[in-house]
């Protein structure tokens, strides 16, 4: 399974960790969209910045 995740927020007035995870992510722009295999580190980065971008499950 993937996931595909949508930069929603600008993540300039958020914490600095918050920041370093949306540009590790590679989401430089809003509405920038990436997508990603499903695994525990990637989720737990999402968890980090639900706030910040949309997730939606693709299935192979």
């Amino acid at each position: 399974m993937k996931v595909q995740v949508t930069l929603v927020k600008s993540p300039i007035s958020s914490k600095p960790n918050h920041i370093k995870i949306v540009e590790a992510l590679g989401l430089h722009k809003v509405h920038a969209t990436k997508v990603f295999e499903d695994t525990p580190s990637i989720r737990g980065m999402l968890f980090k910045v639900k706030h910040l971008v949309s997730v939606t499950e693709i299935n192979d």
